[in-house]
């Protein structure tokens, strides 16, 4: 499964009073790792920034003046997102931006004509109902740690939202690339992976009692209500021949 995973920082706040994109960061998942294939482009917005977005993201008017506009690379994008899944925090507000562009632009079709879209804000909600569900308390809530994070960027905010989804669907955390050797420590050294000899004996398999598994399934039957169909574990467990 192919998933994009989508961050923009605009101009200001709502694209029918003009306002633009000025970034988009994406981070695509192959079958739920960092595939390295990502996109990435500062745009040119034809208008000023409001001061209230500079001090949230920092991207000045003068930063741009330089970058291509949406409609120079609109193609390149269409065709990155094309058949995925893009999964972002607080998607209508991305996706609309980016119909926004897209109609400026001319292109002819819309994000629902290019990709399905996954909203991570609305799955917390669902998960975590009454508590706070932005991209920082979720950082707190599943010990994602995003201290490098001092201001908002498209492609920053898309790898720490591609954390924030691998835990909050139960699976892989860590975002390192298929062929890496090593995994970094948190004091920044890489540490080689131990092989592990071929004669060793054989693990103990420890099975689950009756509570675990209850409480298994429970949280599979939560991850499918927030995606909407069955977990990832699930279409596996009833794959034939797994």
């Amino acid at each position: 499964m192919r998933q994009i995973v989508l961050d923009t920082e605009t101009t200001g706040l709502e694209p029918k009073e003009g306002h633009r994109i000025i970034e988009i960061g994406c981070v695509e998942m192959v079958d739920r790792k960092l595939s390295g294939n990502n996109f990435h482009q500062y745009l040119q917005p034809d208008r000023e920034i409001d001061a209230g977005a500079i001090e949230v993201h920092g991207i000045t008017n003068e930063f741009l003046v330089d970058k291509p506009r949406f409609e120079d690379i609109v193609d390149d994008f269409a065709s990155y997102v094309k058949g995925a899944e893009l999964v972002i925090h607080n998607a209508p507000f991305d996706v609309g931006f980016i119909n926004h562009e897209l109609r400026l632009c001319k292109y002819g079709k819309q994000v629902s004509d290019l990709c399905s879209v996954l909203d991570t804000l609305s799955m917390a909600r669902q998960m975590h109902a009454g508590q706070k569900n932005n991209l920082d308390a979720l950082c707190k809530r599943y010990e994602i740690d995003n201290t490098h994070r001092e201001l908002h960027g498209a492609l920053l905010d898309a790898e720490i939202l591609a954390d924030v989804y691998l835990a909050m669907t139960g699976g892989q955390v860590t975002l390192s690339l298929g062929g890496d050797t090593g995994a970094a420590t948190g004091g920044g050294q890489v540490e080689q992976i131990r092989r592990i000899a071929e004669d060793r004996p054989g693990l103990r398999v420890i099975r689950a009692d009756s509570e675990e598994t209850a409480q298994h399934q429970a949280r599979l039957e939560a991850i499918a209500k927030a995606l909407g169909g069955p977990s990832v574990w699930e279409q596996l467990e009833n794959k034939p021949g797994c």
